[in-house]
């Protein structure tokens, strides 16, 4: 962190109330990122109501503490990994009013400066029925990372006219043509999940040579994967990848494959394949897919076989990974030490009660009726000082003895507050009973005990939230991860950095370095701040995980 940066540490000593009125809470965006084995804690309001079970439903290992109990697991056919799985259209899905339902987490979609990076984009290019798919599952399965989205251009197929239809009934219609694929409407998908925004993804049906109402939500991923037989025709898709891959397969073995899945999967006759075959396949391949062969980084023969290509492919990706710096909280802990505290850090005055309220919260021998107790009180004083550190203009007033009195009041009177669940939601009933009628977000992130990154599972916020002051609560911050995403989520729906703060009753100091570093205009307000933090991500000295002794959900000997 750069010197300019710091400077030393305010303190504060806890007052009074200040009060603000706020909007009604009916105007809200709602997404929803529901994974079936994750225990989504309290909190989580509205019911939602799920459709019957399908058997390709996968059930809880947990139940869960609030509605989403009866949840199931929402159709996945565009965003594969080790995570997900394929699903069919009559997979379970989650249907809630202004809700939109996934079945993983989101993780880091920016770097340790807390900017945005772009996913590293594959295309795989080749003929029809070459094994394209297989190639990319074979690379989503070797890549083992948390989050890749495999989009086919087989979504993008012109809706056909009347004529074009009924030339297709009779295997008379050029699907392998240039002309068959809307490539404007695919070009726009592909550029917004390079940019990392939600798409919606057309579903089109083989057999009646139509689009399906439907549509397939999407976000941008670590890695995307676009397939399709002409991923290489256009230049503007060309400039996207940064990788491609062809896929060469020997021109029998591919008519067997296509005689195969037409027959069995799309209800045609052999005499209907093969007349496709001859006069409309083979030729396409030949006039328009054979020679983008020439833009490719790597050829594969043989497909999804070629064990070597496929290592190969998946080595040049992690290296591409970790240039991207996809690996967020691992660098985070061994980031910025031994820093001046920066300007933005503001720390309650360690007076004898502040002391002694940690003492009651950090000793492991503390009941939970007393930790919950003296946590609540912690927690008022933290909010208390971070509403002083919004704008106030000055106001006269009249007192009941008719003298006028010189005060304060808030400049904005459009302030909400967003929980960071599940140990953030402890500090919202404390922000409520000092701000009258004030709006509260929550965003639900967890960590993914595979890889230990921070992934984000639901968003609840005010869809006019970018006019509001935001004051954004976590009872605890280490290496700042959490923290940092629940901010970038805030930025993405326009929030100003400036009006952020970021309100803990503990921290460590390399979270708040951390945070300071990449947000240098978030505000940040902490009752302690503690040396260090553990193999585990624990604060240290620090108070255990909070959410669990708060919530008693873990025996107390584990602090």
């Amino acid at each position: 962190m750069s010197v300019t940066q710091t400077k030393q540490i305010k303190f504060y000593n806890p007052s009074s109330s200040a009060s603000s009125d706020s909007d009604d809470r009916s105007d809200v965006t709602e997404q929803l990122y529901v994974d079936p084995y994750a225990d989504l804690g309290n909190g989580l309001a509205g019911d939602l109501n799920c459709c019957p079970a399908s058997p390709t439903t996968v059930p809880a290992k947990a139940s869960l503490e609030s509605p989403l109990k009866r949840s199931g697991r929402r159709q996945r056919t565009t965003s594969i990994g080790n995570q997900t799985t394929t699903a069919n259209p009559s997979e379970c899905i989650i249907r809630a009013n202004n809700r939109t339902i996934y079945t993983a987490g989101r993780p880091p979609w920016y770097n340790c400066a807390g900017q945005q990076v772009e996913p590293f984009v594959i295309g795989i290019c080749g003929g029809s029925a070459s094994g394209k798919t297989t190639v990319a599952e074979k690379i989503i399965e070797s890549l083992d990372v948390p989050w890749v989205t495999l989009l086919s251009m087989d979504c993008f197929y012109k809706i056909l006219n009347e004529k074009q239809h009924e030339q297709a009934l009779i295997n008379e219609y050029n699907f392998d043509h240039p002309d068959a694929f809307d490539i404007e409407l695919l070009l726009d998908v592909l550029t917004k999940l390079k940019e990392g925004r939600k798409v919606e993804v057309p579903v089109y049906n083989f057999v009646t040579h139509g689009r399906e109402s439907q549509t397939k939500t999407m976000y941008g991923a670590n890695v995307i994967i676009f397939e399709g037989i002409l991923t290489f025709h256009s230049p503007e898709v060309l400039k996207l990848l940064d990788m491609k891959i062809f896929v060469d397969t020997d021109p029998d073995i591919r008519l067997a494959r296509r005689l195969k899945r037409d027959i069995s999967q799309r209800g045609r006759d052999l005499k209907g394949v093969l007349k496709q075959y001859l006069n409309m396949v083979k030729p396409s391949y030949c006039n328009y897919i054979a020679p983008t062969m020439a833009h490719a980084d790597i050829i594969v023969p043989r497909g999804g076989d070629n064990k070597v290509a496929i290592h190969l492919i998946v080595q040049h990706v992690h290296t591409q990974l970790q240039l991207r710096g996809f690996k967020l909280r691992e660098t985070l802990a061994n980031s910025y030490k031994d820093q001046p505290m920066p300007h933005s850090l503001h720390l309650l005055h360690p007076t004898p009660q502040i002391k002694g309220l940690h003492t009651f919260i950090r000793c492991r021998n503390t009941s939970r009726d007393e930790f919950i107790f003296y946590s609540k009180r912690l927690i008022r004083l933290v909010i208390e000082y971070a509403l002083s550190l919004f704008p106030f203009k000055i106001t006269t007033v009249e007192t009941p003895q008719g003298v006028l009195y010189e005060g304060k009041r808030m400049e904005s009177r459009k302030i909400c507050g967003v929980s960071i669940l599940r140990a953030g939601e402890t500090m919202e009933q404390a922000v409520c009973d000092v701000c009258k009628d004030i709006r509260i977000g929550k965003i639900l992130i967890q960590t993914n005990l595979k890889t230990g990154e921070p992934e984000l599972y639901y968003l609840r916020l005010p869809k006019d939230i970018k006019d509001y002051k935001v004051i954004l609560m976590d009872a605890t911050v280490a290496t700042g991860a959490a923290a940092m995403m629940a901010i970038r989520v805030l930025l993405d729906h326009d929030v100003p950095e400036e009006n952020i703060i970021l309100a803990s009753l503990l921290m460590a100091e390399i979270g708040v370095h951390s945070i300071a570093y990449a947000f240098p205009k978030v505000k940040i307000v902490t009752s302690a701040l503690d040396p260090e933090i553990n193999s585990k991500f624990y604060v240290i000295p620090g108070i255990g995980n909070f959410g669990d002794r708060y919530f008693g959900t873990e025996p107390s000997d584990e602090y």
